[in-house]
C-alpha cells in the first residue's frame, strides 16, 4: 500500500481550476469500509474495431483479436453495474488520430461516439493537436463530458484551454484529479500542430494544484492523469511533491502495466492501447485513506464482451462515409507487420525501404513510432495491407523531403536520437523508440555516456564517412525549417517533393504485390537483448 504522508506545502494560489462536483459534504459514515472502482483507457489511436494484438509470451510473439469501442463499452457497463455509485472511468488521451475514419474525418466522427461511451471526464494526449487548434477544440467540446488539462494554454490570451482538474464524490469518499499533457509537443509533433498552444512544464503549478486540492477542496483521494510517458511517469513519483499524490494515472507510451509500479511517493499504472485493454484500479478506502488496493489489466476480448448495440451502429454511422474507401486493397504481406520493439520492427523496415526505392536516397529515414496495431498472417500465409492499414502505419500524409548531410552531422543526429530514448535521466528522453531507418546499418550502445554511443554506421554496406555528403529522405514535417530532416538540422540541397509517404507506399505495394519485410539487424545495441520492447531502468516491468 501507498505510504499516505502529509507534505507541509506552503499555500500557493490556485492557476484556472473548475470544481465538477456538485457535493463538498461527506455523506458516508467515516468509520465505514467504501470500495472505489477506477476504469481507465489511454491511446485509443481512433481503432473503433477489433483488431490484431501482439502479445510476447515465452520468448516468441503471439497474436490475438482483442479491441473494438462497442465491446468496450459493454465492458464498462458490466464493471459499472457491480457498484454503480462506486466507478469512475476515465480516458487518458490520443484518441483521434491514428486511424483512417480519424484523420479522414478529422477527428470528428469520434465526438458522437464518445459521447456514448459514458466516460467521466477525459484528458488530451500529445496527438489531440493534430488537425490543429481550433479542431482540437471543436472535436473535445462535442464530446459534452469534461476534458481537463492543466498545463495547456491559449498562447494568445494566457487563459486555459481546459479546467485544470475534475473533482468526483463517490461513496462519501472525494477523488480529485489534476492533468497533465506532454510539454514538448510542439517539438515531438509537426510544429505547425499546436500553433497557438502554450505548453507549460509540470512543476510550474504542481504543488499550487496539490495544495488546492488537499488543503482547500479537501480531497481524500489524490490522482494525476499524465501524458508524458512511462519513463517520465515513475521520475515524477519519486519527487517529493507528490508525497500527498495516491496514483499517477500514467499514459502516452502504451504500457501495458499489469501491477502499479510502486515509486517512492506514489504508485504508477498505464493500460495498454487502441482500446484492447482497460486498466481496473479497485480501492477500499477508510476515514479518507487507502487500506486496501487491487489492480487488473482487463482485455477487451470481443467474445466476451459482445458488441454494445447502441455504440456499433453510432461506428457504422460515422464510419460509412469512409467505408469503401478505406477498405481498397493495397497489397499483400507474407510476414507479420507490426511496431512495438523499441530498437527495430518490420513495420517502419518496410515503410523506409519503400522511401528509399522510390527515392534513390543513400538514407530513408521514418520517426520511431508505437501506434499502428500489427497485421497477422492468416492461414493463407499472407494478409491484405489496406488503405486502413496504412492510415493507421501513416496517420499524417506529409509530402516527402530530400536532403544532403555529411557523415559528420549523421553521426552527431543519432547520438542525439539515442540519447532521446536511453537517456539515464528521464527527464531527457522524448518518445521512447529509436528513429527507423533504411539503407544505413547502425550499432551502438544503449547505457554509455551522451554523445559516445555510436559503434559503427555502415551506409550502403561501406564505413560511413563524416566528410562525405549522403543524400536522405524523409517526410516533410509542416511548420520547421526546410534544412531540417526528422530532427536533423542544416541538410543542404533540401527540397520538398511532389509526392507523399502514402503515396510512396501505394506505388511501392503496386509494383511489389506481395511484400515480405523482417527485422534484419539494420540497427542493434550491443548491450541490450534482442527483444526489447520497453525500458525503464529501477523497475521489473516487462511489456507482455
Amino acid at each position: 500500500m501507498i505510504p499516505h504522508k502529509i507534505l507541509g506545502l506552503a499555500a500557493l494560489a490556485l492557476l484556472g481550476g473548475t470544481l465538477f462536483s456538485c457535493k463538498d459534504a461527506k455523506t458516508a459514515d467515516e468509520n465505514t469500509e467504501q470500495t472505489i472502482t477506477i476504469l481507465q483507457t489511454a491511446d485509443i489511436h481512433g481503432q473503433l474495431q477489433p483488431h490484431d494484438e501482439l502479445f510476447w509470451e515465452n520468448e516468441q510473439i503471439t497474436f490475438r483479436k482483442l479491441g473494438g469501442l462497442a465491446h468496450m463499452k459493454t465492458l464498462f457497463e458490466q464493471e459499472r453495474s457491480k457498484d454503480p455509485e462506486g466507478t469512475l472511468i476515465l480516458d487518458g488521451g490520443d484518441m483521434i488520430q491514428g486511424s483512417a475514419v480519424a484523420a479522414l474525418s478529422h477527428g470528428k466522427a469520434f465526438a458522437p461516439i464518445i459521447k456514448a461511451m459514458g466516460y467521466d471526464f477525459l484528458i488530451p494526449g500529445n496527438w489531440e493537436v493534430v488537425y490543429g487548434k481550433q479542431t482540437m477544440m471543436d472535436v473535445l467540446q462535442h464530446y459534452d463530458t469534461p476534458v481537463i488539462s492543466a498545463n495547456m494554454y491559449d498562447e494568445a490570451s494566457g487563459e486555459t484551454l481546459f479546467p485544470q482538474y475534475f473533482i468526483k464524490e463517490l461513496k462519501g469518499v472525494k477523488l480529485g484529479f489534476i492533468s497533465y499533457n506532454d510539454s514538448e509537443i510542439p517539438v515531438r509533433q509537426n510544429p505547425s500542430f499546436s500553433k497557438g498552444i502554450r505548453f507549460d512544464p509540470i512543476d510550474k503549478n504542481l504543488e499550487a494544484l496539490i495544495t488546492e486540492l488537499k488543503d482547500n477542496q479537501k480531497v481524500d483521494l489524490l490522482f494525476l492523469v499524465t501524458h508524458i510517458g512511462v519513463s517520465k511517469q515513475y521520475d515524477l513519483a519519486n519527487h517529493p511533491a507528490l508525497q500527498r499524490v495516491d496514483y499517477i494515472l500514467g499514459n502516452d507510451t502504451h504500457e501495458r502495466i499489469r501491477k502499479p509500479l510502486q515509486a517512492k511517493y506514489s504508485m504508477v499504472t498505464e493500460p495498454g492501447a487502441f482500446a484492447s485493454f482497460v486498466g481496473k484500479l479497485t480501492l477500499t478506502v477508510k476515514d479518507g485513506k487507502i487500506i486496501k488496493e487491487d489492480y487488473d489489466l482487463m482485455e477487451v476480448d470481443p467474445n466476451t464482451y459482445p458488441a454494445d448495440a447502441q455504440v456499433a451502429q453510432l461506428i457504422d454511422q460515422e464510419t460509412a462515409p469512409y467505408k469503401e474507401e478505406i477498405e481498397q486493397v493495397l497489397g499483400y504481406t507474407s510476414t507479420p507487420l507490426y511496431r512495438y520493439f523499441v530498437v527495430e520492427n518490420p513495420m517502419d523496415n518496410f515503410i523506409t525501404d519503400a522511401a528509399r526505392w522510390k527515392t534513390g536516397a543513400d538514407i530513408s529515414i521514418s520517426n520511431g513510432f508505437r501506434f499502428s496495431t500489427p497485421i497477422s498472417i492468416g492461414e493463407s500465409g499472407k494478409a491484405p495491407i489496406t488503405r486502413a492499414d496504412l492510415w493507421s502505419m501513416l496517420p499524417v500524409n506529409e509530402k516527402v523531403k530530400i536532403g544532403k548531410a555529411t557523415g559528420k552531422q549523421i553521426k552527431d543526429w543519432l547520438e542525439k536520437e539515442i540519447h532521446n530514448v536511453f537517456a539515464q535521466n528521464p527527464m531527457e528522453r522524448f518518445g521512447g523508440w529509436l528513429v527507423r531507418f533504411s539503407g544505413m546499418e547502425l550499432t551502438f550502445y544503449a547505457n554509455k555516456p551522451k554523445g559516445e554511443r555510436v559503434a559503427s554506421i555502415l551506409i550502403g554496406g561501406e564505413p560511413m564517412q563524416e566528410d562525405k555528403l549522403y543524400t536522405l529522405s524523409a517526410c516533410r514535417r509542416e511548420g520547421e525549417p526546410l534544412p531540417t530532416l526528422c530532427r536533423m538540422p542544416n541538410t543542404v540541397e533540401t527540397e520538398v517533393m511532389d509526392y507523399t509517404v502514402h503515396d510512396v507506399i501505394v506505388e511501392y505495394l503496386k509494383a511489389k504485390g506481395t511484400i515480405a519485410p523482417v527485422m534484419d539487424g539494420r540497427a542493434k545495441a550491443l548491450d541490450l537483448g534482442d527483444n526489447v520492447l520497453s525500458q525503464l531502468p529501477g523497475t521489473d516491468y516487462q511489456f507482455h
